[in-house]
């Protein structure tokens, strides 16, 4: 049993990567164990391990008194002076008390403890090894699925991808190569636990880095992402070169580094727009496909703003159930309220008119001048009101939409 023990703390040394030393400290807390399992004994006992030869001795720890009042425990001064002269109260002396049959025990239990060791080392190796792709992509293999989770394969484990993480736009089957973010990384009682996406925003930002070599040297950044997983995305970048263009180099040549994503990504449509410093030009190059007229900032909110688009591109500028103004504003961090050019207009004016109607009526006497004046304005703001319903009502869509709205779905 001892060549065998000292031969397989080799083995597991090379192959496995487990120090040795730790195998044994493990060995000797579980052979104590053992003993006084296996034995009835609730004395003070310890375990040694010859690493030389592979012999195993119990030893039974006494302190030495005057008194000796629990034997398994204790041992008098006479004894131990008998033993040795150098003995004092207080010392510890150790008896050997290894049992005859004590090598079928400690045989079974070090094979349990390097098993033990083995699962534990194992799970330590796979999740450092997965630890080190937490925020990246990795290629799985689908290998089944349930009303939670779809189970990718990515080699040594099994990652989940919960429902939250699954495009809408796709049907998962058996053998399907896919590629996946991993979000993060447990390592669970029952072993290391990978949880995978397909709809996080960085999935976006991990395919593009693979197929544009700007973006990955970092010649070329991506500033911000928005994304409706599997139907439309807004990517905002920026050159660090001013002889590169950022939204041509991250479109490539006719098109196919972004066609090789929205391919990767099931058909999710792309719309990639230059990030600036001027946040009024930012906006405007968000609502792309959109042409913007005017940006105007709301004084009383300093993430709010007034977008005027042309008649015939409010639409447009709001998008299939206001998905573009709703893509803008999370892209952007603003909350963006679109107005048609005549809307606008009409509420200028509508304004300017309230505004010159008190100057108009300067000679009307002053206990009067109150009910004169507020009658104007009220008919103002109602002709305001009529003319905002009707463009709203033409537009069938809703155009005041916030970073983070839910309503605006």
């Amino acid at each position: 049993m001892s060549k065998e023990l000292l031969g397989a703390l080799d083995v597991l040394e090379t192959e496995k990567g487990i120090q040795k030393s730790v195998v044994i400290d493990a060995l000797e807390a579980a052979l104590v164990s053992a003993y006084k399992r296996n034995y009835d004994q609730a004395q003070n006992v310890e375990v040694q391990f010859d690493q030389k030869k592979g012999d195993i001795h119990v030893f039974a720890v006494k302190k030495v008194v005057d008194q000796v009042y629990d034997s398994r425990l204790e041992v008098s001064l006479d004894d131990a002076l008998a033993i040795s002269k150098g003995y004092e109260i207080g010392d510890d002396i150790k008896f050997e008390v290894t049992p005859k049959n004590f090598g079928r025990i400690a045989a079974q239990t070090a094979k349990q403890v390097i098993l033990q060791r083995v699962r534990e080392a194992e799970r330590n190796i796979i999740y450092d090894q997965y630890s080190q792709y937490e925020n990246e992509i990795i290629t799985g293999e689908v290998e089944r699925q349930d009303s939670r989770f779809v189970y990718v394969s990515l080699g040594k484990v099994e990652a989940v991808m919960g429902r939250q993480d699954q495009m809408p736009n796709e049907t998962y089957r058996i053998h399907d190569k896919i590629k996946v973010y991993v979000t993060r990384v447990e390592n669970a009682t029952k072993g290391p636990q990978v949880f995978v996406s397909r709809t996080h925003a960085d999935l976006l930002k991990r395919l593009f880095e693979q197929e544009v070599p700007e973006i990955f040297d970092g010649t070329v950044e991506i500033m911000a992402i928005a994304r409706e997983a599997g139907d439309r995305a807004k990517v905002a970048v920026r050159s660090n070169n001013p002889d590169i263009d950022p939204v041509g180099t991250s479109v490539g040549p006719r098109g196919q580094r972004v066609q090789t994503i929205v391919n990767e990504l099931g058909g999710e449509n792309m719309d990639i727009v230059e990030w600036t410093d001027d946040e009024a030009k930012f906006i405007a190059n968000a609502l792309n496909p959109a042409e913007v007229l005017d940006v105007i900032f709301d004084p009383n909110n300093e993430r709010a703003c007034q977008v005027i688009v042309p008649d015939y591109q409010l639409s447009l500028a709001i998008g299939k159930r206001g998905q573009n103004a709703r893509l803008a504003a999370k892209l952007t961090g603003y909350k963006i309220d679109i107005k048609s050019e005549s809307e606008a207009s009409a509420i200028m004016e509508a304004d300017q008119a309230a505004e010159d109607q008190p100057a108009s009526d300067e000679d009307v006497p002053a206990e009067s001048t109150a009910d004169d004046v507020t009658a104007p304005e009220a008919t103002a703001d109602d002709a305001v009101d009529e003319e905002t319903s009707e463009a709203t009502t033409a537009t069938d869509e809703t155009s005041d939409v916030t970073p983070d709205d839910p309503s605006a779905e």
